[in-house]
């Protein structure tokens, strides 16, 4: 930290700024405070030459909403600004955000002070960041933010500090024309390639931090530096020093083949199965960095408001010494000194090769601007391939672009009406819960002090420096994009926002391309090759949701979901049932009648019925209103004490349940001179047919009673028009029939109109737990040992068998029309034809290990196939298993709460799926 300069901002809203904590190549960083509530907030505030470029100030504001969206847990929520000093009319709308202030170290510079990190703390700090990628990957987009100054290390666990380009920005430059120039301090090998970015460049670059951070140094620091991009992009990473156990994991994420890489999620899961909140409770970081820490939060609070005399006084000393670094800083009052012990390291620069030092020679500062002497090349400091952002000064290189791309149209034109809301225009800035060590353009040299235990970049800036001209491969912004205001006509067509990541000195890795984009959204190439198109949804990614549904912290959580009329959501809880606008994603109305309800179905055309504990209700659509409610006390009279079942299934007004109840048997009489018995308590049961649209039972069989408590739990398998199977689940089976039943499952068949049992039948080997179902044409299909077999559902004559995957075995198949599509344990999802069983297409969800096999469900048109597990949602085209996108949420994961694990479930309708986990919904649109 360093004293606030003569032409620093004084106020940011309610908040007085009380130190400058460091400054980035596109804004500066402040530590300020709330004089009336004594609040402490970190403001990023935009650097006035680049706020002023329309292009920047979007760009700005669209990782910015990122953050809000992104906001809690590892992400510190951005604060209220409070009212705003109005901005004279000639003058820039300055651009800021403010957010709480957390005491944390970033990562280079807790490797300065402790060390590489011990295997438990990796694995924390590799969960955090891959539970946001999760998150952030699931909306399509792609974050770009990941350096060792941009993640930060705090007592309960790490923090994300950029959620986009400019955040982990090596330089940015205003250039003539309203132009925007940014470069990205790394390359991944298919940015080498010149091709897109996708979420798996961002686990590319969690793997070299992960890698950095279990050793200190990058996985490819071995041979001449200008062979670096080589090396990225056909070498082997050098992963001897990382713990064992992280090892492949680490390796898997820096495959060259993007395809090759984990998903977030799975690398979350791999890392802390309880999550990262989980596994830091208790503490995490070793002590002196804890110590650290403490130290930290001390110093900011010990931050007093500065006078407008002694500021100046400040500054005076340094008129002359723009680039004096910052163990060089004037002997104010007011400045905070740092414990020797406590001092950053520079922070690592992906891909950026340069001469190497010695370690602990000063590093020579470049000059602030022009061609610098290379001289014999030695610039002070180790040689590497592969390096993070600013991590030290830059040598005089060629600096050339590569492949640019042009600015998404998304970026430029508004977005449609149904799109996610934008953030308030007050909070443009994506929010920052601590700072990295200072950065900046005019000292590209300037770090904490203390040579850089991270080798030397792979890529030079610019011969400028971080802010000078040049570029690199140009890196495609990540999605989704916020709403950009109307045009302004002032901008001409050749607004630019180009991302770059540095190339190395003289190495032209492809050709120099760029994009120019107007205000009518239309991208031209400005050389031969043409640049390439911008996708909305990046390859293999989700589309942006239609809406996204947070159902309330403040009440239990959801207990079943389910669509009404292709026009709700219903949820039941513990405490209530309620409506969500299936258009919308806007809670309409909450109901506590509906309180621990069963899934809510169409009674007719204009009620909701849902089953409750104790009765049925019938709800209004429009307000919950209760319209009819029948006690299960009065319906069933003569059953006494019933305690119902949950549903069986549905077709059209029909319902199916169990139900139980407990009679007294009364001793038989006793013999002559014998003592009469003792009277017993027994369990009956029933299996109900009920028409929920003229209220009435239709009929009710006496079935076994099941395990403690008694009710038998059933699921129709197959309905048809003269009767409906029955399959009970395993858990409720008595002991008695699991004995009789010797390990094999069986079906039950009820007559449509009676409820009479017609017969029960066991299917070749089919076990108790085996998944099955049936069809209207009398086919029934099961699992059977590690094979799925069709079966005659009269005769059980067995008329086709598909071979599975090897130690697993087949989940519930879902029919749709000529084809069976198939899910096994080992996470292949598939179809077969219904009447041959020949293999149609068979294809993995890409989650690595077995589980339970995911759940189907088929969109309203049959065309899109969703596969549902614990750890994602994968997406396929029905016909021909193609992989179309991919859904991982990793949920809120609050530090102090609970990590959410929930499985996801999928509900289509009309071209919209509904994705929940847990609290969360999202509605993605779907073919």
């Amino acid at each position: 930290m360093e004293a606030l300069r003569q032409d620093d901002p004084r106020r940011f809203g309610r908040f007085t700024a009380l130190a400058r904590f460091d400054e980035g190549a596109s804004a500066v960083r402040y530590v300020a405070r709330d004089l009336a509530s004594g609040e402490s907030a970190l403001i990023t505030a935009a650097r006035p030459e680049l706020a002023a470029v329309p292009v920047f100030s979007r760009r700005f504001q669209a990782e910015a909403r990122t953050a809000e969206r992104l906001a809690g847990g590892w992400v510190a929520p951005p604060l209220d600004p409070g009212d705003t000093a109005e901005t004279p009319a000639d003058e820039a709308e300055p651009l800021w955000t403010a957010a709480g202030y957390v005491p944390a170290l970033p990562l280079a510079e807790a490797i300065s002070i402790a060390g590489p990190l011990p295997e438990r703390a990796l694995r924390i700090l590799g969960a955090g960041i891959a539970e946001i990628l999760s998150r952030v990957h699931a909306a399509g987009s792609v974050l770009q933010g990941l350096a060792p100054g941009t993640v930060l290390l705090a007592a309960d666990g790490p923090r994300l500090t950029a959620f986009g380009p400019l955040g982990a920005a090596a330089s940015a430059e205003a250039r003539p024309g309203g132009q925007l120039s940014v470069r990205l301090g790394y390359l991944t090998p298919e940015q080498i390639e010149g091709k897109e970015v996708s979420a798996a460049s961002d686990l590319f670059v969690l793997g070299l931090l992960l890698a950095y951070a279990a050793t200190g140094t990058t996985p490819f620091t071995e041979g001449p530096a200008e062979e670096a991009t080589r090396r990225i992009a056909e070498d082997e990473p050098e992963l001897d020093a990382v713990p064992e156990e992280l090892r492949e994991l680490i390796a898997n994420c820096l495959a060259k083949d993007p395809d090759q890489r984990p998903t977030a999620g799975t690398v979350a899961a791999e890392l802390a199965l309880e999550g990262a909140a989980g596994l830091a409770r208790g503490g995490w970081l070793p002590e002196p960095l804890a110590a650290a820490v403490a130290d930290q939060e001390a110093r900011v609070l010990a931050l007093e408001v500065p006078e407008e005399g002694e500021t100046k006084a400040a500054q005076a000393g340094q008129a002359d010494a723009p680039a004096a670094p910052e163990d060089a800083r004037p002997d104010d009052p007011r400045t905070l000194r740092e414990p020797e012990d406590a001092r950053t390291a520079p922070e690592p620069e992906d891909a950026r090769p340069v001469d190497a030092p010695a370690l602990g020679k000063p590093a020579d500062v470049a000059a602030p601007s022009g061609d610098a002497d290379p001289g014999n090349g030695d610039i002070g400091e180790d040689r590497g391939t592969t390096r993070f952002l600013n991590t030290g000064p830059r040598p005089p290189q060629n600096d050339r672009p590569t492949t640019q791309l042009a600015l998404p149209h998304e970026l430029t034109a508004p977005r449609a009406p149904d799109a996610l809301p934008a953030a308030p225009p007050a909070q443009p800035a994506a929010p920052l819960a601590l700072p990295a060590g200072p950065v900046a353009p005019q000292q590209p040299g300037h770090t904490h002090g203390g040579p850089a235990p991270y080798p030397a970049a792979a890529l030079p800036a610019g011969p400028a420096g971080p802010g000078g001209p040049g570029g690199g491969p140009m890196v495609s912004l990540p999605l989704p994009p916020a709403p950009a205001p109307a045009p302004d006509p002032a901008a001409s067509r050749r607004t630019l926002l180009t991302i770059a990541a540095a190339a190395v000195g003289g190495l032209i890795v492809g050709g120099g391309s760029v994009a120019a984009l107007g205000s009518g959204g239309t991208a031209e190439a400005t050389d031969d090759k043409p640049a390439p198109k911008p996708r909305r949804t990046l390859p293999g990614q989700a589309p942006e949701p239609r809406w996204i549904y947070a159902h309330p912290a403040s009440e239990s959580s959801p207990l079943t979901t389910a669509l009404w009329q292709d026009k709700l959501l219903v949820v039941t809880s513990e405490s209530q049932a309620s409506a969500v606008d299936l258009r919308t994603g806007k809670r309409l109305w909450q109901r506590a009648d509906g309180a621990k309800g069963q899934a809510a179905l169409a009674a007719g055309a204009d009620l909701v019925f849902v089953a409750s504990p104790t009765e049925f209700l019938w709800l209004s659509p429009k307000n919950g209103k209760v319209v009819h409610r029948v006690r299960y006390t009065e319906a069933f009279e003569d059953l006494p004490g019933l305690t119902v079942g949950r549903l069986a299934g549905s077709s059209g007004p029909v319902i199916w349940f169990t139900g139980s109840h407990t009679v007294v048997e009364k001793a038989p009489k006793p013999k002559k001179g014998k003592k009469r018995g003792k009277d017993k308590e027994v369990v009956e049961a029933y299996f109900f047919a009920y028409d929920i649209v003229q209220r009435k039972e239709l009929w009710r069989t006496s079935v076994p009673a099941g395990r403690d408590p008694g009710t038998p739990a059933y699921r129709v398998v197959a309905e048809r028009s003269a009767d409906v199977l029955v399959r009970q689940d395993a858990a409720s089976l008595t002991a008695a029939e699991v004995k009789k039943a010797k390990g094999k499952g069986s079906v039950r068949s009820f007559d449509q109109k009676t409820g009479k049992l017609l017969w029960a039948k066991q299917y070749g080997a089919a076990s108790l737990e085996a998944a099955t179902t049936g069809d209207e044409d009398g086919a029934l299909y099961a699992a059977v040992g590690q094979d799925l077999q069709a079966f005659e559902a009269d005769s059980t004559k067995p008329l086709w068998r598909v071979e599975g995957s090897e130690d697993s075995w087949f989940g519930t198949p879902l029919i749709a029309g000529p084809l069976i599509h198939t899910t096994e344990r080992s996470r292949l999802v598939g179809a077969v034809e219904r009447e041959s069983g020949r293999l149609v297409w068979r294809r993995s969800t890409e989650v690595p290990g077995t589980g339970p096999a995911p759940s189907l469900t088929l969109s309203g048109s049959e065309k899109t196939l969703i596969a549902a597990d614990a750890v994602q949602v994968t997406v396929f085209a029905a016909a021909d298993g193609e992989r179309l996108w991919k859904f991982q949420d990793i949920g809120s994961a609050d530090p102090k709460g609970e990590t959410v694990r929930a499985s996801y479930r999928a509900l289509a309708f009309g071209e919209t799926v509904v994705v929940q986990r847990d609290r969360s919904f999202y509605a993605f649109p779907v073919a």
